[in-house]
């Protein structure tokens, strides 16, 4: 039997691009590049084509494609990489971390430069150092500049004079505010934060113990004392860094483990040789998955965060594609960039402990905590698979009023508020918590990543209520109710009690209440909104300055609503075909 599809391959060109696989209801399966689309889309469909598991399981699934022509391969993984991010397909490798890392910001270009914290990385002249996973070190870097080097903390602007703060007070800025210090003496308190943040210890430390010696010969002896302390807390805090190597530069380590289905990649950010960070990513139903085509795939999606990519990426396998990929890394720099695979030396000690952190992480994640809750989890709901991605229902009303519907989202141990929704109540009039729930499930499911289990807030009724907005897809689906807590998985089976403390039903219990507050605050900020609303703001051609203009004359809207069209005319602002809208209306 021909393939639907053949007709529509035939008509692909033999261009670079980027395709998309599709499956039911248009759902994205799967995003991919090609320096050849109708070779490459030719291949998953062909009898002969040698395909993994994954992309087998995918080609199943697949009902139609669609694609992008570009000018060359380097455009098309640029395209591919913001594809995967805005529709986290279900067959690409996707990183839950959805989180940008902090950096610090230097405003080198600024007249008065101010340290920040940032998220967001600008091609605008400044210097960022980082990144800083977990952020606690950068945070305590932050605080020891603050102490010990004299620039301004504050984000003023400087452009006029003004009288010096509680900081210029307590001996930690030089007051450029107020003109109490030179430009050209704060630039010098500036380069040596730039020495600090870039681990230049030695040349930072000499440059100190010169100003020192010269403040002692100039008989300057608290100037001195104050510059000697700053070397013995730069010595003390230098102690507690963890310095690798001074002479590797700028490297991220990208070692991983795999084993079944699942890996785990470790991430260890170096900056001027010293260790600032660290970051593990743990990813699912990768089984099959060649590894120099796991490691492109992770590579791809880490740097299409934002982050800055080092000068020298090390891992363990050379990646699918490295010349594109490392054109696109290098855009990303805006300098040269190179990915190495180490056989010896300090490089290659670092990769084996990047492995073997990846390695320890997967076994304790299999042998308990999340693992373990869902294998119970798994057991006690009838479930075929683990339910790595749960998601939550719940709806919030008072007598029907400013209903509105609520999603959240627990995958791999955490929730992800990236993928939290709320709605208003579209279809449904009057108290009616069953229909609500039918709308909000079948309104949030059109736009999201399916999880692996749904739960929803409430009981029996509830749930049938869900089910029938599932309706075809294939989806697990329990009620969770509360007072007393327990959880139905079909109408006419009896309850599973979860006031037993077990893991799974703490979990159960978690889930449910999230989305319950997550429901509640929203509706609680919709009612609030119409509190404060004014009946005037619904008229037409009545507009902030009439709305303002109409109290100011009238006191209230009492007294708007009692005073006659020719009294509202009159008003300035008004004219007679508002005035009776006015009247009309409220």
């Amino acid at each position: 039997m021909q393939n639907p599809l053949s007709e529509k391959l035939s008509s692909v060109p033999q261009k670079p691009g980027v395709y998309i696989l599709k499956g039911p209801k248009e759902r994205i399966l799967y995003v991919g590049k090609a320096k050849n689309l109708r070779n490459r889309l030719q291949s998953y469909f062909q009898k002969s084509s040698q395909l993994d598991i994954r992309k087998s399981s995918m080609i199943r699934n697949v009902q139609d494609f669609s694609f992008i022509v570009t000018d060359n391969e380097l455009e098309a993984l640029a395209l591919e990489a913001n594809l995967i991010k805005q529709y986290k397909p279900r067959f690409n490798v996707i990183l839950r971390d959805d989180k940008n890392y902090p950096y610090i910001r230097l405003t080198i270009n600024d007249e008065w430069p101010r340290l920040e914290v940032v998220r967001r990385i600008k091609k605008d002249g400044s210097m960022y150092f980082g990144p800083y996973v977990p952020a606690g070190s950068m945070w305590e870097a932050l605080a020891f500049i603050r102490r010990n080097f004299n620039i301004r903390p504050c984000k003023y602007k400087l452009d006029k004079p003004m009288r010096p703060c509680i900081q210029y007070q307590m001996g930690r800025c030089p007051a450029p505010c107020a003109g109490y210090v030179s430009r050209k003496d704060y630039m010098k308190a500036v380069d040596e934060v730039i020495l600090f943040l870039k681990g230049q210890n030695r040349q930072l430390l000499d440059e100190l113990q010169r100003k020192m010696q010269k403040f002692s010969d100039e008989l300057r002896y608290e100037e001195a004392a104050k510059i000697r302390d700053r070397i013995n807390a730069l010595k003390r805090a230098w102690e507690s860094q963890r310095v690798i190597s001074p002479e590797l530069g700028d490297i991220d380590v990208v070692g991983f483990y795999t084993e079944g289905k699942d890996a785990v990649f470790q991430v260890f950010f170096i900056r001027n040789g010293i260790m600032i960070g660290a970051k593990d990513f743990y990813l699912r139903d990768i089984a099959g998955m060649p590894l120099n085509e796991l490691m492109h795939s992770f590579l791809e999606m880490f740097y299409a965060k934002e982050i800055i990519p080092p000068e020298e990426i090390v891992t363990g396998v050379k990646p699918d594609g490295l010349r594109s990929l490392t054109a696109w890394l290098r855009q990303r720099r805006s300098s040269k960039i190179k990915i190495t695979v180490p056989s010896e030396g300090k490089r290659l000690e670092l990769l084996r402990m990047a492995e073997e952190n990846a390695r320890v992480l997967y076994r304790s994640r299999k042998s308990g905590g999340v693992e373990a809750t869902l294998e119970e989890l798994k057991q006690r709901l009838s479930l075929k698979a683990l339910p790595h991605s749960i998601g939550a229902f719940d709806v919030s009303s008072i007598s029907g009023s400013e209903a509105v519907g609520a999603f959240v989202c627990w995958a791999d141990g955490a929730f992800r508020k990236d993928m939290y929704r709320h709605l208003k109540i579209k279809t449904v009039t009057g108290v009616d918590d069953y229909a609500m729930m039918e709308e909000t499930v079948k309104r949030v499911l059109k736009d999201i990543e399916l999880p692996e289990l749904i739960i929803i807030d409430g009981g029996k009724g509830h749930l049938e209520a869900a089910k029938k907005a599932i309706g075809g897809l294939k989806l697990d689906v329990v009620a969770v109710a509360k007072r007393p807590d327990r959880a139905f998985i079909s109408a006419s089976d009896e309850p599973i009690w979860l006031e037993d403390h077990r893991a799974s039903s703490l979990l159960l219990r978690k889930i449910r209440d999230e989305v319950h507050r997550f429901a509640i605050s929203f509706h609680k900020k919709l009612r609030k909104k119409k509190l404060m609303e004014s009946p005037l703001e619904k008229i037409p051609g009545v507009g902030k300055k009439r709305r303002l203009s109409l109290l100011k004359h009238f006191g209230s809207i009492d007294a708007i609503r009692d005073a006659e069209v020719e009294e509202l005319a009159k008003v300035p602002g008004m004219n007679r075909k508002v005035a009776e809208a006015v009247k009309k209306t409220i």
